[in-house]
């Protein structure tokens, strides 16, 4: 089953320092049809002005996923952690027990982001921050595996779900095909361009909710930059 969920029935925000869309319901007012998809709770997409950011807030038993899109984050947190991560690359947080953290942009530019939160495989463990650079010519013409909660997915971002991130750049007619042999559900977002999934339009601002689909062709309409995240 495939759900596209369109920019224009996406919630959303406009804080003037900050906009977002959120992929999925996030409130009780929110659009009921974009619910949680197994472990993968929120997918927001957000643009952040120059010199602005998220204070010091706290997180507990929650995973947190950033893929920059354009710009560059700052992280900081309250056990030690100072990152800065840069587009196409990724960074993840594990909250644990509890972790206060800062996100600002300190470009001079607008600073665009997919968070994606999961639901850990069990609640406590101990807070955890990581980055990594992942080169868009490393997953050119085919899907690659960000951060995953497989130990047997060497080389990646270490997550505690049951869950998987992939990314992918594909140039215009470009295929890929995906099958997933362990994960029930699944979302793919455009970071630009525009692809068919399994025959469905999908552009930027828009996102797709995929459950029990064995298998998955991606087509490339345009030149494109896609998120998958597998989530039991």
């Amino acid at each position: 089953m495939l759900q596209l969920r369109s920019k224009e029935t996406l919630d959303g925000r406009d804080n003037g320092w900050l906009k977002a869309r959120y992929h999925f319901v996030v409130s009780e007012k929110g659009n009921r049809a974009h619910g949680a998809l197994g472990a993968l709770v929120v997918w927001n997409d957000d643009e952040i002005a120059p010199g602005t950011g998220f204070g010091h807030h706290t997180h507990k038993d929650v995973e947190i996923v950033t893929y920059v899109r354009q710009g560059a984050v700052t992280h900081e947190d309250s056990v030690g952690n100072v990152g800065h991560t840069v587009a196409g690359d990724v960074q993840v947080m594990s909250a644990g027990t509890g972790i206060a953290h800062a996100e600002r942009n300190d470009g001079a530019g607008p600073l665009k982001l997919f968070q994606i939160w999961l639901r850990p495989r069990q609640p406590g463990g101990l807070p955890r921050w990581d980055s990594r650079k992942f080169p868009k010519a490393d997953r050119a013409g085919r899907l690659i595996t960000l951060a995953s909660g497989d130990p047997a997915d060497a080389e990646t971002l270490r997550i505690e779900a049951d869950a998987r991130i992939l990314g992918a750049t594909l140039l215009r007619g470009s295929v890929v095909t995906h099958t997933s042999d362990r994960f029930r559900h699944a979302y793919l977002a455009p970071a630009q361009g525009a692809i068919f999934v399994n025959g469905q339009r999908v552009a930027t601002g828009d996102g797709i909710a995929v459950t029990d689909e064995p298998e998955l062709t991606i087509t490339a309409e345009e030149d494109a930059e896609f998120i998958l995240v597998e989530a039991a």
